[in-house]
């Protein structure tokens, strides 16, 4: 963080102590910079559990009364898992067609959103689209979020099921973004069966697909397989690639992106 960010967040955070509601545009022209600049600070401080965002700025932050599944894992690595949600957010552009699945990493995704025109989220996270609907309110893109339907999971903050998975054979895909519960040489895993088969689905129903995972998932296997790996086009992770892999991912033309 630089110091100009961090005094930035600095008097954000001191003003409301004082007022316990600040608004974004007030924000804006107190430290003259862009309302998309502070929407960015509010998106960070809110990451760090500083403060908690509302339509048109942020109040004092609202712990939530139980700390699900869900939760315990959006805090792990969660600084390197908004890194890669921030890279993978480059490259949705102007009309994209987007599917998210249901992960502690592509959740970030929204917040990393700025200044896009039509694009169409689709979603089974509810999480997920809970923030891309804060990216329309604060207006860093315009489009729609489609929730699948499905069976609800409140523990993951997901649906799923056999009407989620009808939904996605329906629809043509430019772009998804998945996550994992480990990838290995060949495959990539997830831990809950349903989550695995929506994702799977979301792979096939798309011309491109990124697959977002931090270190911890590299060269790890779990319970379900979602696919071959030669199905994902990139993978974005901050782990270096390992080394018996690089001639198999060349061969298959699958980018490794890595992340500092």
């Amino acid at each position: 963080m630089n110091v100009i960010k961090e005094e930035r967040q600095k008097t954000i955070l001191k003003r409301l102590e004082g007022e316990k509601k600040i608004w974004v545009s007030k924000l804006a022209g107190i430290l003259d910079v862009t309302p998309e600049t502070i929407r960015r600070d509010l998106a960070e401080l809110e990451n760090k559990e500083l403060l908690t965002r509302v339509h048109g700025g942020a109040v004092t932050f609202i712990p939530s009364q139980k700390e699900l599944a869900f939760q315990r894992k959006l805090d792990l690595n969660r600084e390197a898992k908004i890194k890669i949600a921030a890279r993978a957010a480059e490259y949705i552009n102007n009309g994209d067609f987007i599917a998210i699945d249901v992960g502690t990493t592509t959740v970030h995704i929204a917040d990393m959103i700025q200044n896009l025109e039509n694009v169409t989220v689709v979603t089974n996270s509810i999480a997920a689209a809970e923030r891309f609907n804060l990216a329309l309110e604060e207006k860093r893109m315009t489009g729609r979020v489609i929730m699948l339907g499905g069976i609800t999971n409140p523990e993951q903050s997901s649906v799923a099921g056999a009407m989620t998975l009808e939904m996605l054979s329906q629809m043509k895909i430019n772009k998804s973004f998945i996550s994992c519960g480990g990838v290995t040489k060949t495959t990539i895993y997830e831990y809950d069966l349903d989550e695995s088969l929506v994702s799977a689905e979301m792979v096939k129903q798309s011309t491109f697909t990124f697959l977002l995972t931090d270190d911890s998932k590299v060269g790890k296997s779990s319970f379900f397989s979602i696919c071959s790996i030669d199905m994902v086009n990139e993978i974005i992770t901050n782990k270096h690639c390992p080394q018996d892999w690089v001639k198999s991912l060349n061969r298959k033309n699958i980018k490794w992106t890595l992340i500092s």
